[in-house]
């Protein structure tokens, strides 16, 4: 996990075509399967903050890259809807920004314009606070706003003096009346304009930076899609803005389920990627983490350099260090696309977490025979055979528990009802396994396909489900075809290919 590993994290990391187009800022929202790497991009991006800076960009992390997450503490009492959704991110953001004026020394009337705004309201009281503190300013102000239980008075008076010390002034979520303007209320959408006018004055830019949004709003599929939906039209608000850009990593996953019912606004969001990985960037990824072993490189006498530039230098060396073949034969796949092969998931990917686990996993299981005396591998590879396929069971299990059970807890019951069944289903066999209708049985299985359980087979009219090898281990499948299935999955040309 890259919010474990942010020290090292800058040997290892691969700067795809990808990375270079959030580094040039082209992108501004990232979307990927869980371990795919946008915490990675995320983390390198707040670790590269002098060499942004020198660029002219300033970035705000509007969210804790550990711990509990600062959004965490709505769970219990969330806003109500996705209005006042919009008007805490508003505030929450510019509050960020404000932060960011004062630690960068941004001045101009502009700038003081938005800090005393602010500082008026109440959402930054003196000294500096945490985002936790900005989160929960944020959302009792918002709750004042939409739901005022009493008069607010306009006037604050000292009353050792009677005189008159400040002006109740609001930050308002609309257009403000000319009475109220009167008053000193003022439109938030206005002090943005303000923001962006005080960045350009200093020609500098801000990034405002949102990871874990998967961590921050579990517990209520609800709350997760009102805050998530708002969020996103926050940042189309915003997107006239020149010098305030938010950057937002996102799994794929929760987009899939926020937009499930609907979101016009979706088709305006065009400064997006998605993040997938093909071979060539996971083996230059192994190759890179292999290669920052001194040691490694000393025994097979490889250059770290040549092999971070060159991909068939990468694949001699992963050759070197690991046996040609995890199970032998002819129609078996070499040692590289058999990890690919076992970690993969049902929307036929391979992401680098469960990779690097599988192999971190195999080490630890080498490490422990040679400790019990076992015989040393022969040839080069410093790994047996066997050691890749006794580290897949713990990340299968990991992957099951901690990702499927963890975060769709309303289908555990149908994984489990799974363990020691076959491979292939048909809706027909799912329906009896899980002793539900065939109706339900198809809706509850294409779920699974959604969250990359099953690989989607057959047609549309007669589907049929396949389980990767990745979920195989953890619930004891048996390789094969449930009865009634009418097309056998032959597993040997799956694996190769």
């Amino acid at each position: 996990m890259a919010e474990d590993e942010v020290d090292e994290l800058s040997t290892y990391f691969v700067e795809t075509e990808q990375w270079n187009r959030v580094w040039r800022g082209d992108v501004d929202v990232v979307y990927g399967p869980k371990g795919s790497g946008k915490s990675a991009i995320y983390s390198t991006l707040v670790a590269r903050e002098d060499q942004l800076f020198d660029r002219g960009i300033l970035i705000r992390a509007a969210e804790s890259p550990r711990g509990n997450p600062v959004f965490k503490s709505l769970v219990e009492d969330p806003p109500l809807g996705e209005l006042e959704f919009m008007g805490l991110w508003k505030l929450y953001f510019l509050a960020l920004i404000a932060d960011a004026f004062e630690e960068y020394s941004v001045q101009g009337e502009d700038a003081k314009r938005v800090i005393r705004a602010l500082n008026d309201a109440h959402l930054r009281p003196g000294g500096r606070i945490s985002l936790r503190t900005h989160v929960k300013n944020a959302l009792d102000y918002v709750r004042r706003i939409f739901h005022p239980t009493e008069m607010e008075p306009t006037l604050a008076i000292d009353p050792a003096t009677g005189a008159i010390t400040s002006l109740s002034a609001r930050i308002k979520f609309n257009e403000p009346s000319s009475t109220e303007r009167a008053k000193g209320d003022i439109y938030i959408d206005e002090l943005y304009a303000a923001a962006d006018r005080a960045l350009a004055d200093d020609d500098v830019d801000i990034w405002l930076l949102l990871d874990r949004l998967d961590v921050a709003f579990t517990g209520s599929p609800e709350f997760e899609k009102n805050a998530l939906r708002a969020l996103f039209k926050v940042y189309l608000d915003l997107n006239d803005l020149q010098h305030v850009r938010l950057k937002i990593f996102l799994r794929t996953d929760i987009w899939k389920a926020i937009t499930s019912t609907g979101f016009r606004e979706a088709s305006h969001i065009t400064r997006e990627l998605v993040l997938k990985w093909d071979r060539a960037a996971l083996l230059q990824l192994v190759a890179q983490r292999l290669v920052r072993n001194p040691r490694l490189v000393k025994h097979y006498k490889v250059s770290p350099e040549d092999v971070k530039a060159d991909t068939q230098e990468q694949a001699k060396l992963f050759k070197r260090v690991y046996p040609l073949q995890v199970e032998g034969g002819p129609n078996k796949p070499q040692t590289f696309d058999w990890c690919l092969s076992r970690t993969r998931d049902g929307s036929r990917l391979t992401a680098p977490r469960e990779l690097i686990h599988l192999l971190s996993e195999a080490r630890d299981v080498q490490m422990k025979w040679l400790e019990i005396g076992e015989v040393e591998p022969e040839g080069e590879p410093l790994f047996q055979r066997g050691a890749l396929k006794e580290g897949l069971p713990a990340v299968s299990d990991l992957r099951l528990q901690k990702t499927l059970y963890a975060e769709y807890p309303h289908l555990r019951t149908y994984l489990e009802m799974l363990e020691g069944q076959k491979t292939n289903h048909s809706v027909r066999s799912l329906a009896s396994i899980w002793r539900e209708p065939e109706a339900k049985a198809k809706e509850i299985a294409l779920r699974l396909v959604d969250i990359g359980f099953f690989e989607k087979r057959g047609t549309f009219i007669d589907p049929e489900f396949w389980v990767p090898f990745l979920y195989r281990p953890a619930l004891n499948l048996v390789q094969g075809t449930a009865e009634g299935v009418t097309v056998e999955v032959n597993d040997e040309i799956e694996e190769k290919a």
